[in-house]
């Protein structure tokens, strides 16, 4: 009901008191999901927080400008059709939700349909429709409470009855169970490092914080993993720049006849004056067979914004501290998956598991397993590392497939088909996580259809706005 006080207000004034509405609730909104963000820019990136404070808050600005649009589109459209008006909310929210998502290569974080994932029944209505489809349910909650306090209590009936029709459908599936005794299993070892950001490229540190990483992967090849993650950037070199390390991993998977996948930074080269120079930088996931050789390489695709790049450089220059020490990545372009025993597997690296398309974009090129690594050092003991994993567990539900989630702080997991927690680390303790999952084929409604419903309501809003238009004149 987060948005019923914001429905109620809409319903008078004039526009541009509309647009200030909403752009408070996003301000709200953002500040409370979003506050780490200065911590990480203080801490991690060596920006002060005199600057910190005001970089964050101009990304709020901007994310709260969805609310406020979506604000003004609502009012527009009450003025011209009254209080019937407030029965598109969902679709208006929706289109709005897709906007955040794509526009200047997007920042889906929180939104609204991921406060469901752990409610597994509603919450399996994004199988479906996907996160927007959730979203939508319960920006129609909002709606139909504001509705009934303006004593229009049909709207109320209505979607209380389709919330009903959803959980127990919802419930039914979980119960069902049909996806976890299906497809070929597997046995996967999850490896947290528990690797302070403060100290993980220090020279003298590197060769311990890869012995203890080689020492907790025997332990989960002991307890019969047959696959092992390491998390993102996990090894203190660059894999194809340092021979002995490389060597040392081969050796590993060759002795315990198992598949590694394990995140290490990529340099591309060029000659230039007849000697070779870094050309180009990837945020990479590489896959060793039980042979020891590279079964594949996926770079990513999706950078952090003010982390891994800084948008608009030349505008923004003073948040350039923020990328100063690792480079500026170039983001990857193929959606390439790795083979596991003969069985496509996809890997999200950090915060790219917050893109739906994008996993989305996984299943339909033949991925079984969705695992996702990260390093979510950055957030310290925030809500951040709970937010993330929420988020990527909402992935599983999606497509229905498993996800096997590695994280140098935690949280590191398993998550099944239906959004189930398998299994789940503390965070900020190093830890070995052993557990079953299984290859899967079937697809799910979403995984076939896509976004089609948010697109359709991003028309729908257009089609509505440009009636209202004609409405007032």
């Amino acid at each position: 009901m987060a948005l019923t006080p914001l429905l109620l207000a809409l319903c008078a004034g004039p526009l541009r008191r509309a647009f200030w509405l909403g752009l408070l609730t996003g301000v709200v909104y953002f500040t409370g999901t979003l506050y780490w963000i200065t911590r990480v820019m203080v801490v991690y990136g060596g920006v002060a927080t005199w600057m910190a404070v005001p970089i964050n808050a101009a990304l709020i600005a901007y994310l709260a400008l969805f609310p406020a649009l979506f604000a003004l589109i609502v009012r527009r459209l009450i003025v011209a059709h009254g209080d019937n008006a407030l029965l598109v909310v969902p679709f208006v929210w929706a289109a709005t939700e897709l906007g955040r998502t794509q526009l200047f290569t997007g920042f889906p974080w929180v939104l609204l349909g991921y406060s469901q994932v752990k409610v597994l029944a509603v919450a399996q209505l994004a199988s479906l429709f996907g996160v927007y489809g959730v979203s939508m349910l319960v920006a129609a909650v909002s709606a139909a409470l504001a509705l009934a306090l303006r004593r229009r209590y049909l709207p109320i009936g209505v979607t209380l009855a389709i919330v009903l029709l959803v959980t127990v459908w919802g419930h039914r599936r979980v119960a069902a169970n049909e996806l976890t005794r299906a497809g070929d299993p597997i046995r996967v070892g999850m490896i947290q490092g528990n690797v302070d950001q403060g100290i993980k490229w220090q020279p003298a540190l590197a060769n311990q914080i890869f012995e203890n990483y080689l020492a907790l992967t025997r332990q989960a090849i002991g307890e019969g993993a047959q696959l092992v993650l390491w998390p993102e950037s996990s090894t203190p070199f660059m894999y194809e720049e340092d021979p002995f390390g490389a060597s040392r991993l081969r050796a590993l998977v060759q002795q315990a006849h198992v598949s590694l996948l394990f995140g290490s930074d990529q340099i591309v080269w060029k000659t230039l004056g007849g000697r070779r120079v870094p050309e180009q930088y990837f945020n990479s996931a590489f896959m060793l067979r039980p042979n020891g050789s590279t079964a594949g390489v996926y770079r990513k695709m999706h950078l952090v914004p003010f982390g891994e790049y800084v948008p608009l450089q030349k505008l923004l220059f003073f948040a350039a501290p923020l990328t100063e020490e690792v480079g500026t990545f170039s983001p990857g372009v193929t959606a390439e998956l790795l083979p596991v025993d003969g069985h496509p597997t996809s890997v999200a690296i950090c915060y790219e598991v917050v893109y739906p398309a994008l996993v989305r974009e996984f299943v339909r090129g033949g991925s079984q397993l969705l695992t996702t690594i990260t390093n979510d050092a950055w957030f310290g003991a925030t809500s951040a590392p709970y937010q993330h994993f929420e988020q990527a567990s909402m992935r599983a539900i999606e497509e229905g497939r498993y996800l096997v989630r590695a994280a140098n702080t935690g949280i590191s997991g398993i998550v099944d088909p239906y959004g189930r927690v398998a299994e789940e680390s503390a965070i900020f303790q190093p830890a070995v996580l052993v557990g079953d999952v299984r290859f899967l084929t079937d697809r799910t409604l979403y995984a076939q259809q896509g976004d089609v419903l948010v697109y359709a309501s991003v028309l729908l809003t257009a089609v509505l706005l440009a009636m209202s238009r004609r409405r007032v004149q």
